[in-house]
């Protein structure tokens, strides 16, 4: 296969709330193929917790830097579906963001600023002039992305907004102190681990630990650095905090579920103390 037929393979990611007991994702699926049956569809996830635009976009946030240049990628998570919320296309350095305008995409664009974006009015590229008021995924984004995947130039999708009015999901940002840096658990992976927006760079090749309520808890290189039910004299159990694959901070337990065993939450402060 020759570079230039690589190049124009078309990709493009899925990432919603739908969870896979009902057909709605196979449904958008469906009307992708409809557009452009050659189109490579990628499910990055469909169980994020219902309705929670800040999970989606932490999700979507660590996905796309995988992902070659002109990715198209359709994130729906959209409890104001049907509503005034506007729904958009955002063309950023790597590729393109298609869903609701409700924050999901400040985590991409806090580290890729958007190029250009569009509010999606023009009717010609979607499924149908009428679209249904609660699942604009399968008759709205679902349609645009497989056009844009196809080659469709973003300005055609429809009318040119600035894209320093896109929404932002305000989830706290995080701070240098004189004594380390304080931020706050941004999303709760599937084992239960904590993850902060602190990034892994602040204490890279450092001496640090983190302080969460009144808990200190140290630092580790991997989960198994702490064995299973070891306890620290701080009382906090098998807990370690260490830098996760994803590049943050995070708080763990070994073979166990930190959310659970420390009963902390989103948005929790966290502080990483230098020592």
């Amino acid at each position: 296969m020759s570079e230039n037929s690589l190049e124009q393979q078309a990709l493009l990611t899925l990432l919603s709330d739908f969870g896979d007991r009902d057909v709605y994702v196979g449904v958008m699926k469906g009307v992708i193929a409809q557009i452009n049956s050659q189109i490579t569809v990628v499910d990055l996830t469909h169980q994020i917790p219902p309705q929670n635009i800040a999970a989606a976009r932490f999700c979507l946030m660590n996905a796309y830097p995988y992902f070659p240049a002109r990715t198209v990628h359709i994130a729906v998570v959209d409890p104001g579906v049907g509503s005034k919320r506007r729904a958009i296309a955002v063309e950023f350095a790597q590729g393109f963001l298609v869903g609701p305008d409700n924050g999901i995409f400040s985590g991409v664009l806090s580290q890729t600023p958007a190029i250009a974006a569009v509010e999606l009015t023009n009717i010609n590229y979607w499924r149908t002039p009428q679209p249904s008021k609660t699942f604009h995924g399968r008759d709205i984004f679902a349609p645009v992305g497989a056009n844009l995947a196809s080659g469709v130039p973003l300005k055609q999708l429809g009318q040119e907004i600035d894209p320093a009015s896109l929404v932002k999901l305000d989830i706290g940002e995080c701070k240098q102190t004189t004594t380390g840096v304080v931020g706050c658990i941004q999303y709760i992976d599937h084992f239960g681990n904590l993850i902060t927006n602190i990034p892994g760079s602040y204490v890279q090749g450092k001496s640090w630990c983190v302080q969460a309520e009144r808990l200190t808890i140290p630092s580790s290189e991997t989960y198994s650095d702490v064995k299973v039910g070891e306890a620290f004299a701080s009382g906090v159990g098998a807990a370690i905090a260490l830098i996760g694959s994803h590049g943050w901070v995070e708080i763990a337990v070994n073979n166990g579920n930190a959310h659970l065993h420390l009963q902390l939450d989103l948005q929790e402060a966290i502080e990483v103390l230098l020592t």
